[in-house]
Formats: C-alpha cells, structure tokens, sequence
C-alpha cells in the first residue's frame, strides 16, 4: 500500500482522497513526531509562565485579555470544544468529515500548533479505524476557521458528540468504551489549535476539484458527441487558430475534441458544406470550456498551499517565539471557490444552449424534438425544461458568498471569509451541472442515432455504444426520467473518461493532451 508522510510530504487532493478512504496509509516519522513533542512541550512551560500568550493562557477572541490561570488552562480547552460546537442542519457526507480529519492531522503533524502527539494520535486511529464524528454543515463563517464544524468533529476526542461507527450512528463515548479507549483531556492550547483552521472549507475544496475535473472533462466528451449530432465544424478547434490565443484551457479543450473526433466519418461527411460557422455553444467551447478549465487550475493551485499550510493560532515557533496572526482566515480559498462555482454553472449554461440547439431541427437529416414521428409524440421537448430550470438555479447560486461579512465574536472577528457558504454552493453547482451534462449525453446519442451508417472515430464510436448498453434509442414517448438518471450516473461515475482513455490506448490514439498533467490534481 502506497503510504504518505504527514507533516512532511506534500498533500494534494487525490492524496487526501485516498488517505480518507483507506486506499492510501498514512504515517508519522520519528522526525515529525519529535518536532509535535517538541511544541507541545513549549506550550506547556507558556501555561506554567507568567508571559501572557493568547489562546494558551488567555480567553478566546474578546476575552483574549482574560487571563487563566495554569490550573484551569486544561479545562478552558475542553470547555471551547463544548461552547463552540453549535452546528446546525445535516450532518455532512462522511467523506468530507473523513477529509478533514486527513487535512487537520496534516496541519498539526508540521509542529507549529503545541498540540501534544498523544491527541493527533487519537485523530489518526479514530481515522484508521473509521470511527467519523457527524458535523452539521450550517454553522461556520469561515472567520477564524470552521470554528463550529470543527469542533463537532473534534468532541469524540473527550468522549462527546456523535459518530458513525460499524454502520450506524452512536454516541462516541460508547464506542471508545467498546474500543476499550478512554476520552482525551486536553492540554494547553490543544482545543484551539483543534477548532482553529480551514479544514471544512478545504475538505470540500478538495472534492470540489475532483469532481469539477471529471465535470470538465466529460464537458468535452458530450460537446463532441454534440458537435457530431449537429453536424458541427472541426475548424473552430484547429492547433494553429489556438496558438493566437494561448490559455491552456482553451488549447486543452480544442485539442481534446480534436482528438474524440479524429477519423469520425459523420465529420468528413460535410467537410466542405456550405454553412459557414456554427452557433457560440458548438464554436466557441475551446473558449468557455477552457475558461472554467482555467478556474479550476487556479482553485487546484490555491487549494494544494491551503491543505500544507498551518492555519491555527497561534503559531507556536518555539516557547518565546509565538504569534497571534490570521492564518485561519478563509479569504484566500473563499474567493477561488466562489470563482469555480462561476465557473461550473458557466458548463451548465452553455451545455442547456446545446440541448436546446439540437431540437429546434436545423440540422439535416435530425429531426425537430429529435423524433421523427411527433405531435402525437412529445420526442425530446421536456427534459430540456430540467436543464433550463438546473441553469437558472445555477445563476441563482452563484452570487458569491465571499461578497458578504457579518462581524462577529463581539467586533473582534469584525471582518469574516463565509468560505463554508461558498465551498457547500460550489459542490452543490457542481451536482447540478452533472445532471445537465447528462441529459446533453442522452440527447447527444439521439442525435447521433440519425447519421447512421456514417460512424464517429473509435474512442467516441466506444462511448456512444457504451451509452446504447444502457439507454435505447427513443422512438416514441417513454417515462424519460429513468434514462436521464442512468446518463447522469455514466457522467458522475467517471466511467466514459476511463473508456476514453482506454481505448485510447489500446488503438494507439491520443485522448489526454499536453496539458492534461498541469490539470491533474
């Protein structure tokens, strides 16, 4: 098994997806685990000093001038776990809390939090033995980190709180007494550095960039199914006309659908026709497709700095050298995340106007609704409502939450990130536009029903029967939702991207550009 050194390798989001599900072992060298003793270690001689160090022994945000004495520092940890824990709404995907879980350990195993080693410890076997705290999702304004969130993912530690274990929620005291553990208590700083960071926000970062990457990717697989069905031209995707213009996304899209259509017979039918250029959402794909492509590499960047920084405080460099900074606070991947919500629903958008495109019947030898025979039949008239109303939620979802500040915490916090809203609204962007992209690849086969015998190249003739295996030609009015539903899972799976590449590869082919390596995350 393939392991990973926390606090010393560098962490990105496939790493962090595999370390959360167990496909790839996570570690501690003796190195990272002396330098967590060793802070830990400064922490407690500040607690037993008279220096007044914020968080350590002092109050919590207004009451930072508070002092606590060395006596009651222990119980002014646990009791910020219990006070700050006030999440609201449904607990989030178990992936997610599993994610944050990776990213937090990941934090303090660098040595600049004061945690002790036996708490990231505790963390870790929690995480190896799939023992996951339930987090509410509502709560956190991504000031001074996912306070909320991460508190409830952090009660387990001293016996409070739910989890899921075996299957079913329990109560996590009872599954540390089944586990034959007992509940931490805290040491000096231990709580603070625990709730303090940007876990939340990036944990669904990171899934944000998978899943936008596979979105993105089948935007061009579905866009070329497209461009064939309606009998698009190639030209606007040629090497030399990108080369004035460029961005990789753009360069990487063009050659992408360059390649699923290399050698498609339904292309060289009408080479030389006489319409001269096509509508923007078949022409102009290079450039939007690319442009989200270019939001999603700026997030992937932003977002791999994040998941390696240490962003609790304070920062402990040694045991008179501390400061008391910003480094929980979210702008830096609120706004990129409010940018790739842009630009996912942008997907979303410009797939709806190709939908639509191929049934208003332009195109020779497609029909009009994609049917032959209707009137009495409907053909394709409707699922392009479920697109239009998925776009138009898009829009309403896109006003980007890192616009808005409320102050809190008594003026001190007097300027916050809301990162959270933003990095929940991206996932939720993302999903829809999965949904679109599907329909489009379930229209986009019908249209292509229409050009037979003439066949596409080998990769996109694979993904079209791989499409058929599943979904029939419609030939007349049928419940549709089922076939929607089974495209939208061919979509979110992954599954056509995998073939793409296989087939691909076995008949010597190119699918992946030269880019394909800067967009892997």
């Amino acid at each position: 098994m393939k392991t990973f050194n926390y606090g010393q390798d560098r962490l990105t989001a496939s790493l962090a997806l595999g370390l959360a599900s167990g496909e790839i072992k996570g570690i501690f060298s003796p190195e990272t685990i002396h330098k967590i003793k060793e802070s830990a270690e400064a922490v407690e001689k500040i607690a037993q000093g008279e220096a007044i160090v914020y968080g350590i022994n002092t109050g919590f945000g207004p009451l930072c001038t508070s002092k606590i004495s060395a006596a009651d520092t222990k119980t002014l940890q646990e009791n910020l776990l219990k006070s700050h824990a006030v999440g609201v709404g449904e607990p989030v995907d178990l992936e997610i809390s599993r994610l944050m879980m990776v990213l937090k350990i990941h934090a303090l195993a660098q040595g600049f939090s004061g945690i002790r080693w036996e708490t990231v410890e505790r963390i870790h076997w929690m995480l190896e033995n799939d023992i996951v705290p339930l987090v509410p999702i509502q709560g956190s304004v991504g000031a001074s980190g996912d306070l909320a969130p991460l508190s409830h993912l952090f009660l387990p530690l001293i016996g409070l709180g739910k989890v899921s274990y075996g299957g079913k929620v329990q109560k996590s005291n009872e599954v540390l007494e089944q586990m034959g553990k007992k509940p931490l208590h805290l040491g000096p700083k231990e709580g603070l550095a625990l709730i303090n960071g940007t876990q939340f926000m990036a944990a669904h970062g990171v899934k944000v960039v998978q899943k936008l990457h596979n979105l993105l990717t089948h935007a061009s697989i579905t866009g070329a199914m497209m461009i064939e069905g309606l009998m698009g031209s190639v030209k606007p995707f040629y090497t030399d006309l990108h080369l004035l213009r460029p961005y990789s996304g753009s360069r990487h899209v063009a050659e992408t659908i360059q390649n699923l259509l290399k050698d498609s017979e339904i292309v060289a039918s009408h080479l030389y026709c006489a319409r001269v250029q096509d509508p923007y959402s078949l022409r102009c794909m290079p450039q939007v497709h690319g442009a989200s492509w270019n939001a999603y590499l700026h997030l992937k960047e932003i977002l791999e700095i994040e998941i390696n920084s240490v962003t609790d405080n304070p920062v402990v460099f040694d045991e008179n050298h501390t400061i008391s900074g910003g480094h929980f606070h979210g702008q830096p991947i609120a706004l990129p995340l409010d940018y790739a919500t842009l630009a996912a629903s942008e997907i979303g958008n410009i797939a709806d106007r190709r939908i639509y495109l191929s049934i208003e019947g332009d195109t020779p030898g497609v029909p009009k609704l994609l049917l032959k025979e209707t009137g009495l039949n409907s053909g394709l008239m409707i699922p392009q409502y479920t697109t239009a109303a998925l776009a138009s939620e898009n829009k309403g979802l896109c006003f980007p939450a890192s616009a808005d500040s409320i102050p809190t915490s008594l003026g001190q916090e007097d300027h916050v990130s809301m990162g959270s809203i933003s990095a929940r609204k991206a996932l939720r962007v993302i999903e829809n536009v999965e949904k679109i992209l599907g329909i489009e690849l379930f229209y986009a086969a019908q249209a292509m029903d229409y050009h037979a015998p003439l066949k596409s190249g080998k990769i996109m003739t694979t993904i079209y029967e791989r499409v058929r295996q599943s979904i029939d030609p419609v030939i007349s009015d049928r419940i549709l939702y089922e076939d929607m539903e089974t495209a939208i899972d061919l979509v979110k799976s992954g599954e056509l991207v995998n073939l793409a590449k296989k087939v691909a590869d076995q008949e010597g082919l190119a699918f992946e550009t030269e880019w394909s390596e800067l967009f892997e995350y």
